[in-house]
């Protein structure tokens, strides 16, 4: 068991499977001697060479349009867009081209990649570098979408998205790349679509993703030492596939459900498993499903404006204490 940062959980992850399988190539902006933007692929580079681990121009479109003809002819290539952001620049790739390969081919085609890209603010990067877009990933039929909050999660989810036989967007949180925490020795590999419960409780659930698990944990903790109210944690992991099953059952014994959003309000993932519960467990509920976000905005660059605006612990805490009375 070692203790790694959750950037150096990404490299250890991609050379995970850069050993596993030959077929594996790993490309991107600044990623082979420069180690990545974010410092997160340090080494990779010297340890495997320029073939399988390769700078590309400035051009997302370049970088996914490279990585879906590798994954097409039988390569399994990790493509790196530097921020969740640029993702607009090359969209077409990622709603109209490899999320449909599969199904405009009768299945004879096949698009086993993964694009890192990293995600979400905290960081005074401004408007078009900081937003959180899980949920533009989520709406498109045909992609897997994940985002880690913990190192092991990284390591884990990353081999299961690359040896998944099918595309898989894998957001990693720009914030929480200096944190650290334990990660087993040896071969790692997770499963997808699975949440975990990292706190049990029984006056309510809270659902939450990448940076805002560990505020909904310190929130919980809070909300236990203060006002008597012991609230369940879910970390959900992977939005696509959603672990409906966790959530229902966490909902059946609390009655209450709470999401911890950082995406914008308006069509957040939130509001999907706010619709799943009404449609069935709403007989379980005690009270309306209640949504933690970031408001429809723009992020601001200021940091105390920056602050405000995202789901905190305070807002937290003072929102589940008001609304369980």
């Amino acid at each position: 068991m070692a203790e790694l940062t959750y950037r150096d959980a990404v490299a250890r992850g991609i050379a995970q499977e850069l050993k596993n399988d030959e077929r594996v190539i790993f490309l991107g902006e600044d990623v082979a001697k420069a180690g990545g933007v974010f410092k997160a692929t340090v080494g990779l580079y010297e340890e495997f060479g320029p073939t399988r681990v390769r700078d590309c121009p400035i051009s997302e479109q370049a970088i996914l349009g490279a990585a879906m003809g590798a994954a097409m002819t039988g390569m399994r290539p990790i493509a790196e867009i530097m921020f969740s952001d640029f993702l607009a620049v090359c969209f077409d790739y990622v709603a109209n081209e490899f999320p449909k390969a599969r199904y405009m081919s009768a299945g004879q085609l096949e698009c086993p990649l993964v694009v890192r890209t990293a995600n979400g603010a905290g960081s005074r990067f401004g408007a078009q570098h900081s937003q959180s877009i899980e949920n533009w990933a989520m709406m498109i039929p045909g992609l897997k979408v994940v985002a880690p909050s913990t190192p092991a999660d990284v390591v884990g989810l990353l081999a299961a998205a690359v040896r998944d036989p099918d595309p898989v967007i894998f957001f990693e949180h720009k914030s929480l790349y200096a944190t650290k925490g334990e990660v087993p020795d040896g071969e790692i590999v997770d499963t997808l679509g699975t949440a975990k419960v990292l706190r049990e409780g029984k006056d309510a659930t809270i659902c939450a993703l990448a940076l805002m698990v560990p505020r909904a944990l310190q929130a919980a903790e809070e909300l236990s030492r203060e006002h008597g109210i012991e609230a369940e944690v879910i970390d959900l992991r992977s939005l696509v596939p959603l672990d409906t099953q966790t959530i229902l059952g966490s909902v059946g014994k609390t009655g209450r459900l709470f999401t911890v959003e950082e995406n914008p309000r308006l069509c957040g993932w939130g509001a999907e498993i706010a619709s799943i519960v009404a449609d069935e467990a709403f007989w379980d509920l005690d009270g309306p499903v209640v949504r933690i976000t970031t408001p429809h905005i723009p992020l601001p660059a200021a940091d105390n404006l920056e602050d405000i605006v995202l789901p905190t612990v305070p807002r937290i805490v003072e929102t589940v204490r008001t609304s369980l009375g």
